[in-house]
């Protein structure tokens, strides 16, 4: 059976300084594999203004991850933290069609 692909959106807050940007990038990405997917890639996307204001913030750093998963073990990993975590402010995940 061949993998699912999934692509995972999330939104980094912009008062972060670049070292714990990457930190959070590198530990969210590990988590990810960590759990049974495979990241065919992992890139910001870019910093936006927001149409209204999230959790005090008009402007974020959009982050995207593609991968490729057998189950949905590493998804809901990434979810739980992802809600936990002060550092992101919205995430979403898609099943990939294409």
């Amino acid at each position: 059976m061949e993998p699912t692909k999934y692509e995972i959106t999330y939104i980094i807050r912009p008062d972060l300084d670049e070292a714990a940007k990457t930190a959070l990038v590198e530990r969210f990405d590990k988590i990810v594999s960590d759990n049974g997917a495979t990241i065919v890639d992992s890139k910001d996307w870019s910093t936006r203004r927001f149409a209204y204001e999230i959790s005090n913030y008009n402007e974020g750093t959009y982050h995207i991850i593609n991968a490729t998963a057998n189950d949905d073990a590493a998804l809901n990993e990434f979810d739980r933290l992802a809600k936990i975590s002060d550092d992101i402010l919205r995430h979403m995940i898609i099943k990939r069609e294409d």
